[in-house]
């Protein structure tokens, strides 16, 4: 049984395989496992990440060394296997023990890197063909593994509806609040989408409103946008999504000028109405640190001017006219209709999501909607599973 000696963080660490053997190298500690693989850890790296109560707060989890305190010509002078845990004595007199199920999720050598790396949670690609998570709301609301369930859908497919959900209007902060806080905007924490005159955004009209993202003109766009549907009885208004990471792969494959251009040359977003002015100079599409499509910046009712240099103006309009083409394409596109006690919940940095126009004299039409970031999302996942 791990203690919060032996592994500074809340989570457990299942000893998925045996200290086989320890030696005590020049500037590391090189360690055997059962199963054959070799591990080095260098001793700054082991001193830093010390567990002991020393060295880590063992209420908060959070360290209290910091390796500038520790001597920069640090040495082990001994290590060894000890009921399982690997024991390590430095020069100093200062003495460390580790789990081998932390040591081994945490070791750096190649193989351990890439096997953490093949275990990590990989979007889900989709297009028109795409069998919707759909979830109950009792569920979801009572059942901490059905809620589980669908915020694992959340953040693999981007996409997911809720179904059964009361239609008063103010339910829909029930089912966020599940996840975590409501993230308020100059809209207001719960936002009411139903056409007015004094509009003060296109969704806030009977229009056609092309595929996008919401709040592309924050310098973080919201993760998770709700969307519930407590009124639909008007002629028109389809719902459309697209998963703009499986297009924005696609035109890498099929026009990698195209994709580069839309990750490298930035885009102005800007937000204007009476009493607010927001604007976001950034690329349509930014990856991760590992190459992978991370966000999608799109809405072209909230864009300006394109201000690129005279060389790369026309490869700009070239891909931006390309990626719109692409979101227009049935291949991609998921057309529904959302009816009362229905809340479609989506990631808004990867799903772009429009709707048709619709006729407000046919018959009343609200939706109620709110955001939250991704990282309340990821956060609760690890609580859940944990």
């Amino acid at each position: 049984m791990q203690t919060a000696a032996a592994v500074a963080d809340f989570r457990t660490y299942p000893k998925t395989c045996d200290l086989a053997d320890v030696q005590v190298l020049n500037d590391h500690i090189r360690v055997e496992w059962a199963d054959g693989r070799i591990s080095p850890f260098h001793h700054p790296w082991l001193r830093d990440n010390c567990p002991c109560a020393e060295c880590v707060y063992s209420v908060t989890r959070e360290q209290v060394l910091e390796i500038v305190d520790v001597d920069e010509n640090l040495s082990a002078i001994a290590a060894r296997i000890d009921q399982g845990f690997l024991s390590v004595e430095w020069s100093g007199g200062h003495r460390s023990q580790y789990d081998p199920g932390w040591l081994r999720a945490h070791a750096y050598d190649d193989a351990s890197r890439h096997e953490r790396h093949a275990k990590k949670p990989k979007p889900q690609l989709w297009n028109h063909t795409l069998k919707l998570p759909v979830f109950d709301y009792a569920a979801v609301m009572e059942d901490p593994n059905a809620l589980l369930q669908w915020l694992l859908a959340l953040r693999d497919v981007g996409l997911t509806q809720i179904r059964g959900v009361p239609t008063e209007p103010g339910s829909l902060a029930l089912v966020a609040k599940r996840i975590a806080f409501i993230r308020e905007s100059n809209f207001g924490v719960l936002f009411n989408v139903q056409s007015k005159a004094d509009a003060d955004s296109n969704a806030y009209t009977a229009f056609n409103l092309p595929l996008h993202s919401d709040l592309p003109t924050r310098e973080l766009q919201p993760g998770l946008q709700f969307l519930h549907c407590l009124v639909n009885e008007a002629d028109g208004g389809e719902s459309i999504f697209v998963d703009g990471f499986a297009i924005a792969n696609v035109l890498r494959a099929e026009d990698p000028e195209a994709f580069d251009a839309l990750c490298e040359i930035p885009v102005e977003f800007r937000n204007k109405d009476r009493h607010s002015d927001y604007r976001r100079l950034a690329p349509i599409i930014a990856l991760d640190a590992s190459g992978d499509v991370a966000e999608i910046r799109m809405a072209n009712f909230l864009r300006g001017p394109f201000d690129a240099p005279v060389e790369q103006m026309p490869l700009l309009y070239r891909a931006y006219r390309r990626f719109i083409a692409m979101t227009r394409e049935a291949r991609f596109r998921l057309v529904r209709r959302l009816n009362p006690g229905e809340l479609w919940c989506f990631d808004n940095r990867r799903t772009l999501h429009a709707r048709n126009a619709f006729d407000p004299a046919s018959g009343a039409r609200h939706f109620q909607g709110c955001y939250i970031d991704r990282d309340e999302l990821l956060s609760r996942i690890l609580v859940l599973q944990r």
